[in-house]
């Protein structure tokens, strides 16, 4: 299998919009690509997705262990002629001293060569230490080849690959100058997403262009085919993949699921894995539609609500059957953005938009973020699906946050889902609002390791469906806790 692992010598140095312009680029000379994105992220993947023209998968070594990894990345890689990994942060940085979760440990794990970015921005012969500092630090780690990027000009480009050819022997690939045109306005996790910017199409074209007449195609692809060879593809039954068993196949659910610019953040293998799970997913669009689908639930992720929290005000019909819904006992999932927007409202710059005030909280954005990073979380008695540790006790769930909002006012008498072990949640001490049965969390959830939620969710649905024949046209009844 022909891979190889972008990385940088530290973050911010550009990696991102490079790999986004390889993807197009090669996907435009006929390579079929299978992109990858180390770590828990949403916007790199999508922008990723729509340069390859193939999901984008995350690999995480804190939500999933070595083999999950090694057959995930086997079999998503499939039909594809080349694995593009993207890390993040730097080569070597990690959660841990021993560099164990580092992109340099997936580089080993997968025996995958590493381009490395260096931002090259106020560098001449000082770039021939770094490079030989990364690679002397970890001789397993093979640095195939560097990508100079944000360079002042022809001239600067000459010295430091003179510098770079006399003393060490990693062959200079690309060379990219410093171009505004190619910048991707930042915000909050990183990157606008894709489904968001307008004019996303024309900003890869324009990034692939630049990264054609800069970086060595040929070479890299050539880094690339000298991979070493990959253990044989696993049999399907012992990939890391939960499937419905054949001898009970109940009837599919139908999830309405929020997917428009406010809402976006959903892992695609989550969403396969709900489908095969029985559930059909029927999008929803939270600005525009003026009434929700036919469903048995809803599930509402992540995104950048408080951009567009006019536009939800505006949507009062849709906010009413939510709600509504939510009272007659209507399932629901909502992951962070989601949480803000079934809260009462929505303050940011000192302006304040009602969303759909079924949580007793308001939602206020900071201009720091307010939890970052990854979580651990063990279930409480009121957790509304069939429980993760119905095999064995105390069962950490792993997951991730990253928010710029708090809950204000909130009710005294909500009940929670989840104790914090580590993170933030939604007071530091604990996460996911349960109420009537709906569950609201700050965390966002992967459907791997120890923590398949999307069967969990799915069994939860049809527990409630039992209770009435006719969910679909009439949110159910309640089956759990009212706080």
């Amino acid at each position: 299998m022909n891979r190889l692992l972008i990385s940088a010598a530290h973050k911010s140095s550009g990696k991102t919009t490079l790999t986004i312009g390889l993807c197009a680029a090669l996907a435009q000379r006929g390579h079929v690509l299978q992109p990858y994105k180390k770590g828990p992220d949403y916007i790199d993947p999508l922008w990723l997705s729509l340069a390859s023209g193939r999901p984008c998968h995350n690999l995480d070594f804190f939500l999933m262990g070595n083999s999950e990894i090694e057959d995930v990345f086997r079999h998503r890689s499939e039909g594809a002629d080349l694995a593009l990994i993207e890390g993040n942060k730097g080569l070597y940085d990690g959660l841990d001293l021993d560099g164990s979760n580092s992109n340099a440990a997936l580089a080993k794990l997968l025996a995958t060569p590493v381009v490395l970015v260096i931002d090259a921005r106020g560098m001449t012969r000082g770039v021939a230490p770094l490079i030989l500092g990364y690679q002397a630090f970890d001789r397993d780690i093979r640095i195939a080849g560097v990508i100079l990027n944000q360079l002042g000009g022809s001239r600067h480009e000459r010295k430091l690959r003179a510098v770079i050819e006399h003393y060490t022997n990693v062959p200079v690939i690309g060379a990219v100058q410093h171009d505004d045109t190619l910048r991707i306005d930042e915000r909050h996790l990183g990157l606008v997403p894709s489904n968001e910017a307008s004019e996303a199409s024309r900003k890869i074209n324009t990034i692939a262009d630049a990264i054609s007449a800069q970086v060595d195609l040929k070479q890299l692809l050539e880094i690339a085919a000298s991979a070493p060879s990959m253990p044989e593809q696993l049999p399907a039954s012992t990939l890391h993949i939960t499937t419905t068993p054949s001898s009970t196949k109940p009837s599919p659910v139908r999830i309405g699921i929020a997917r428009d610019a406010a809402f976006a953040f959903y892992y695609p293998a989550d969403l396969e894995s709900l489908e095969r799970h029985g559930a059909i997913l029927v999008p929803f669009d939270t600005l525009r539609d003026a009434h929700l689908p036919a469903v048995d639930a809803l599930l509402i992720g992540g995104g950048f609500p408080e951009t567009h929290m006019r536009a939800l005000e505006a949507n009062t019909s849709l906010r009413s059957e939510i709600r509504l819904a939510i009272e007659n006992g209507l399932p629901v999932y909502a992951e962070c953005g989601g949480l803000m927007y079934l809260s009462r409202s929505l303050t940011w710059h000192g302006q304040t938009s009602k969303m759909v005030g079924a949580l007793p909280a308001d939602t206020v954005m900071h201009a720091r973020p307010q939890g970052r990073g990854y979580v651990r979380m063990r279930e409480t008695p009121y957790a509304p699906w069939p429980s993760v540790t119905a095999s064995r006790e105390n069962v950490e769930i792993r997951a991730h946050e990253f928010h710029y909002s708090s809950l204000a006012d909130v009710a005294d008498n909500l009940v929670y889902a989840y104790e914090m072990v580590r993170g933030t949640g939604i007071d530091g001490r604990r996460d996911g609002i349960v109420y009537r049965n709906v569950l609201a969390c700050y965390t966002h959830m992967r459907d791997v390791g120890d923590n398949h939620w999307t069967a969990r969710f799915v069994s939860f649905i049809r527990q409630v469906r039992e209770t009435r024949p006719d969910t679909t046209t009439q949110p159910s009844k309640t089956v759990r806790h009212q706080a």
